[in-house]
């Protein structure tokens, strides 16, 4: 013990509080901060800089982070909200750290920020904290899939939609669903998973698997609503079931 020492390469003093997760792919380095959400950094191996190009514009307690690919990352926080992030095409990650080439790389105030910012593709609100993300598949030879882990033990994933008439069709079946099966509280469905921010392009699963669940009455109705039978809506969200986990 403390016979050897990690050397200490280089270093980046731009994160506003303190570090929360690490997501490394390629020379790209996602980096969320326990309050101001994800920084991106590129690390230059010639000139051995570590660069912030981009970050976020809305605050966020990062909790959790997973990588969806080069430019996408899929985040949590402490309020029980998930959300997807994407840098667009011409983001530009060869940025210069300090264009007047003084080499000033420490002198920068915190308040100015990446000069890029990433887009919100996604915003959810699952209600509680989660703790972990990871991007995965759950059945050989099935869809990826990223799976989230809450903090009193809930387990759910995110799937993505392959084609247009699946999300189409979901976002009817949502909507009819709140509004002939609301909450049982009567709290409106959508200001709850809007609660922090605004939900974004995200499909409540667990709403639409209520439907069988339902009165027959309502469920010929929603069906006759989607072009369909009761039992093909049925075969529908088994489909997306088993397509994905089980």
């Amino acid at each position: 013990m403390g016979r050897k020492k990690l050397l200490r390469k280089c270093e980046n003093k731009h994160i506003p509080n303190f570090i929360m997760s690490i997501q490394v792919m390629g020379y790209r380095i996602i980096v969320g901060d326990v309050q101001e959400s994800f920084h991106c950094v590129k690390y230059r191996p010639v000139e051995n800089q570590l660069v912030i190009f981009a970050d976020d514009t809305n605050p966020r307690w990062v909790t959790a982070c997973c990588l969806a690919d080069y430019s996408t990352i899929v985040g949590a926080d402490k309020f029980g909200n998930v959300s997807v992030m994407r840098l667009n095409e011409d983001v530009n990650d060869d940025v210069d750290e300090d264009p007047t080439g003084t080499k000033s790389l420490w002198d920068r105030g915190l308040l100015s920020g990446a000069s890029q910012k990433v887009d919100s593709v996604c915003n959810y609100h699952v209600g509680e904290t989660i703790m972990s993300l990871q991007k995965t598949t759950l059945v050989p030879g099935g869809s990826e899939c990223v799976v989230y882990t809450t903090m009193s033990g809930g387990v759910g994933i995110l799937v993505p939609f392959t084609s247009r008439e699946d999300i189409d069709f979901f976002q009817h079946l949502e909507m009819h669903m709140r509004q002939e099966h609301p909450p049982l509280c009567g709290r409106d469905h959508l200001h709850y998973r809007s609660y922090y921010f605004p939900c974004k392009n995200v499909i409540d699963g667990d709403l639409c698997e209520q439907f069988n669940s339902i009165e027959p009455g309502k469920r010929r109705s929603i069906a006759e609503d989607l072009d369909r039978t009761p039992s093909e809506v049925a075969k529908k969200l088994e489909d997306m079931r088993t397509r994905f986990a089980f």
